[in-house]
């Protein structure tokens, strides 16, 4: 049951969230955007102001009556990490609290190498180095977001299972992180991930009702429910991958036969080429990322064993997509991650035509499908934003007379510069 805290601190949540979105931005338009009442919004900037989280830069034009002081994010008053640990890479980026891009790293994890004490040094030497590029202060950091594939509890920082990784069961994933990195941890899912980047900075972006479809070694659905992230009731929705695509088809690391991953995961997709044609200099056995990239090649070369196995990915593809259509009625499905992006408009044009196929007419209609515009990687962002609510939490437990952290200097409050309604840079 959520306690008047907690509302308190989602609400400062959601406030933040549309500064950053939106700056500059006056407390009415905050009112307005949030659904909250004048008057809490204006404290919820006091408190905000107070932690060195935004700003005031001045005041709106006015063509009568008292004018509007606005207020924006303050990009140097703290830093964010976000991780994205998959199953063939760690990638880690540094924000500013603009969610803009400080510094980024990335390292493979080869066979062999994903073992929970040679994952957790590759995360902290990762987390390490992009302090050292952006040349941050440690206090600067208010947290570390790590997002972490398959089951996940976030109260305990447990990874309870990782179906692409047989010896990962139960692995106390924050704790022992938290023996090399000294800054706070939260831990989720990369579902949760992409659908909060998508909700704030992508295609999802004001809207209600969104999906967002995370295509790459493993594959899930990151639901936008009602205008926030669902997680289910025990943060375990959206495992959509693991949902059956084909009765008694191929085997899954879940336990279970034909599985949607199985068919349009990079996997599946090499399963699938290695089967048209085993000697293809398209397949490269040990590398889904060259396998991946040798296809998006082939499609636009107009090879025609590239653009079958794409055809065949996009049609299982769409009949998956199809039932969420069906199921959820969303405003937009968003094709994510790395083999989305990877191969791109072609994906995209046949996995449109498969959906139409065989979703119903009337949810189809209202339904976009298009691939994530989000530049960055989407799981660090996501990832990145659970840091900046832990923030807030942990503020908001210290008490409101506790909050005021020392920012890096803000900028003096001038006339507020030509505003704009586009998201900020990542």
């Amino acid at each position: 049951m959520r306690t008047s805290r907690d509302i308190r601190t989602a609400n400062r949540y959601g406030v933040l969230r549309q500064i950053i979105a939106s700056s500059p931005t006056s407390r009415q338009e905050l009112a307005a955007a949030t659904g909250l009442s004048l008057a809490t919004v204006a404290t919820l900037v006091g408190e905000l102001l107070g932690l060195g989280m935004i700003t005031e830069v001045g005041f709106e034009d006015s063509a009568g009556g008292r004018p509007r002081g606005l207020v924006a994010v303050n990009a140097s008053g703290g830093a964010l990490i976000g991780v994205d640990i998959a199953e063939t890479y760690v990638h880690v980026e540094l924000f500013d609290l603009a969610l803009s891009v400080l510094a980024r790293t990335e390292d493979d994890v080869r066979p062999g190498e994903s073992r929970p004490e040679r994952l957790v040094g590759k995360v902290a030497a990762a987390v390490g180095s992009v302090v050292a590029q952006a040349g941050v202060e440690a206090a600067r950091v208010l947290g570390v977001g790590v997002s972490m594939p398959g089951q996940v509890d976030r109260a305990t920082g447990v990874s309870e299972y990782a179906p692409n990784w047989d010896h990962w069961r139960d692995v106390p994933l924050l704790g022992l992180l938290a023996e090399h990195i000294a800054y706070p941890l939260h831990l989720d899912n990369p579902l949760r991930a992409c659908a909060v980047a998508e909700l704030w900075f992508g295609a999802a972006r004001g809207r209600s009702d969104a999906v967002v479809v995370n295509l790459g070694t493993g594959v899930g659905a990151g639901l936008v429910l009602g205008g926030g992230v669902h997680r289910g009731v025990s943060n375990s929705a959206g495992e959509w991958g693991h949902t059956t695509l084909v009765l008694d088809g191929r085997p899954c690391h879940c336990g279970n036969h034909g599985c949607v991953e199985t068919y349009v995961g990079a996997p599946g997709i090499m399963r699938h080429l290695r089967e048209l044609s085993p000697d293809s200099a398209l397949l490269h056995p040990e590398d889904q990322t060259a396998t991946v990239d040798a296809l998006a090649r082939g499609v636009a070369a107009g090879d025609p064993l590239a653009v079958q196995v794409v055809r065949d990915t996009a049609r299982c593809l769409g009949a998956g997509i199809a039932d969420l259509v069906n199921l959820l009625n969303p405003e937009v499905v968003v094709l994510s991650s790395w083999v989305a992006a990877t191969l791109g408009e072609p994906l995209l044009a046949e996995v449109r035509e498969a959906v139409a196929r065989h979703a119903l007419r009337r949810p189809l209609a209202a339904t976009e499908i298009v691939l994530s515009p989000i530049p960055t990687d989407p799981v660090c962002l996501g990832a990145a934003t659970f840091a900046l609510e832990g923030a807030l939490q942990a503020a908001g437990q210290r008490g409101p007379t506790a909050t005021r952290r020392t920012p890096a200097p803000a900028p003096a409050p001038a006339p507020a510069p030509a505003r704009s309604r586009t998201a900020p840079p990542v």
